[in-house]
């Protein structure tokens, strides 16, 4: 009974203290597209993906209800750093809904205008300075920038409600609200003011970038299996410490009981091999509002390490050759670092003659019969020296130079006829260790891969285009591992087959590298076009600093290389979160998302031919 009424009475009075409009809520999930196209539009870096902020402490004055029930401790703030757009994962401050869905808005358009690289004096006058930037060179969003200060402003507590040092503050706050760069500097106060929700957080939490180089000096970073992308609760960053690790003898008895406070106390425990795994560590983690780091030498990520050591020579892969050295992008330093990864071509060992799956061969005698039909297609050619129709540019052209003095060489005629197809296509296949995953339980990544290549072999034999087939993983930069599947002078035949049959997971997704490499392959093909087809399931990922930004910038970098030299890169990934990134990575229109991965090997083949056609 008691139980039962302490419920009831914690329901009431969180209800009560509560100043949410649940009705009017917006969620970032609702809006994150629409943020990151304001957000880029307006000069934002293209690299940072949005991703929900964690809630952080703000210190400042509750009502006496709020102090009761215990909440409104903690508010969520927008924040930007080298890798990440943080907003809040949902707003409910205002009753009229188009209202926090403009805060999105206006809080991606002052984090455009933001540099972390830059701070304008103290926290008030650095956003008071973003905000004049943002509304001097996008004079359309002051409407909206008005009707949410008016709304911000009746939110907060009335200065005659306040002691005279945070009435101070508070009036100072709403003079730099109305009319921003009015107020240099905010009085002193000894406690914080009431939270500004049109301004980016004053101390965001600690960033994975921030501690890069406490990383590097103490070796590389160790992350978990490659997966598919994190839920937006996941991706929250906490306000963070880096401490030493216990000596490891003193034992559990080693702490006074009397100074373990809450969850939030660091405790310096030795509890690196005997204890179980806490099922609820990561229920526990996400209510800390602040946590303690250390690293110790038997993490997970290092037994997982154990797991993905190199086989042994007798049962791995057989290279070709010693590796060859590539450089990588540092988006960081801003350089191209030669020389720095090394590719690793390799084949399948004691692969045997390999015949069509059964459960394939109906489908690919339909694409076989779509796809000779792209040859038999009919054309124009132009520029012919005879033909059934005279060619008007042809004729334009040579009129025009005439004029001019000059001698046209060129024919004055177009024909229509069959053409042939002068192509040449690589496909570059991720086996990372995330395609070990399933697919709705019904079957595994690397399965469907596996039945995409079989299918795009059998479609692309029927067209006599010029195509290869690669795999590729990776453990760090000097093992990046390039599997040929099918090469360009290579026949798609039962040899083949056996070695699609063959792929299997392998280790991480150093991209970059691997495009460089299927760059180099592809530009030796005499073709008038080049298509470099990439077949992925997530981001680029290794086990060293090749994570976040940092590849996905370096993966950039290597497709403006492939564009410079004339090829025509496309993404196909089945990533259900690739639409915060591969707009960056490959632009507009250069990617395609399967958002039923079972379908991938119908839709690949088809994709193939609406690129070529």
């Amino acid at each position: 009974m008691e139980e039962f009424v302490g419920k009831v009475w914690h329901r009431l009075i969180t209800r009560a203290a509560s100043n949410a409009h649940q009705e009017a809520a917006v969620d970032l999930d609702d809006v994150r597209t629409a943020v990151g196209v304001m957000f880029r539009a307006l000069g934002g870096d293209g690299g940072l993906q949005v991703e929900a902020a964690n809630a952080t402490e703000h210190g400042a004055r509750r009502s006496f209800l709020q102090r009761v029930a215990g909440s409104n401790r903690e508010v969520e703030l927008a924040w930007r750093d080298a890798e990440t757009l943080r907003l809040p994962g949902r707003i409910v401050l205002f009753t009229d809904r188009t209202l926090n869905r403009d805060l999105y808005l206006w809080l991606s358009a002052m984090a455009a205008a933001d540099d972390p690289s830059t701070h304008y004096g103290g926290w008030a006058q650095h956003n008071q300075t973003l905000a004049t930037k943002t509304l001097d060179r996008f004079p359309g969003l002051k409407a909206r920038y008005q009707r949410l200060v008016k709304a911000q402003i009746e939110l907060r507590r009335e200065p005659d409600e306040l002691p005279t040092d945070e009435a101070a503050v508070e009036l100072a706050i709403r003079q730099a609200l109305i009319n921003p760069g009015s107020v240099t500097t905010l009085p002193q106060t000894r406690r914080p003011p009431q939270p500004v929700y049109l301004w980016l957080h004053p101390e965001p939490p600690l960033s994975h970038s921030s501690t890069d180089s406490a990383s590097d000096d103490q070796g590389d970073p160790e992350p978990e299996a490659e997966g598919n992308s994190e839920d937006a609760e996941q991706q929250r960053r906490y306000k963070a410490e880096r401490t030493d690790m216990p000596d490891g003898d003193e034992g559990f008895m080693g702490v006074r009981m009397e100074t373990i406070f809450s969850w939030a106390e660091y405790v310096k425990a030795d509890r690196t091999t005997d204890d179980d795994e806490d099922e609820n560590a990561a229920a526990t983690a996400a209510e800390l509002e602040h946590l303690s780091i250390a690293r110790d030498q038997k993490t997970i990520a290092s037994r997982l390490r154990l797991d993905l050591d190199l086989p042994s020579a007798e049962y791995d892969d057989t290279p070709l050759g010693e590796g060859i050295l590539l450089p990588e992008w540092d988006f960081r330093k801003q350089l191209l670092q030669k020389d720095y990864c090394r590719i690793q071509p390799m084949v399948a060992r004691d692969t045997e003659s390999g015949e069509l799956p059964t459960h394939l061969r109906r489908t690919a005698r339909r694409l076989r019969g779509q796809f000779e039909g792209l040859v038999q297609q009919r054309a124009w050619f132009r520029g012919e020296q005879d033909g059934t129709e005279i060619d008007m540019d042809a004729y334009l052209t040579f009129i025009t130079d005439r004029a001019k003095g000059h001698t046209s060489q060129g024919g004055l005629y177009r024909d229509f006829r069959r053409g042939n197809r002068d192509l040449a296509c690589l496909l570059l296949a991720d086996l990372s260790l995330s395609t070990d995953a399933a697919v709705n339980n019904v079957a595994k990544v690397i399965d469907v891969i596996r039945d995409s290549l079989y299918l795009f072999s059998e479609a692309l034999g029927a067209t006599g285009d010029r195509f290869s087939l690669y795999g590729f993983s990776s453990r760090k930069r000097d093992h990046v591992r390039f599997h040929t599947l099918k090469s360009f002078e290579e026949n798609y035949n039962a040899r083949v087959r056996g070695r699609i049959e063959a792929i299997k997971p392998g280790y991480y997704t150093r991209m970059g590298a691997a495009i460089r490499h299927s760059t180099q392959l592809l530009i030796k093909q005499p073709a008038t076009r080049q298509l470099l087809l990439i077949l992925t399931d997530g981001k680029p990922n290794d086990l060293d600093r090749y994570e976040g930004r940092y590849g996905i910038e370096d993966t950039r970098m290597a497709l403006m290389e492939a564009r410079r030299e004339g090829l025509y890169p496309f993404c196909v990934t089945i990533d259900k979160e690739a639409s915060g990134y591969l707009p960056h990575l490959f632009g507009p229109g250069n990617f395609v998302v399967i958002r039923r991965p079972e379908e991938l090997p119908y839709q690949l083949p088809m994709l193939y031919a609406r690129l070529t056609g």
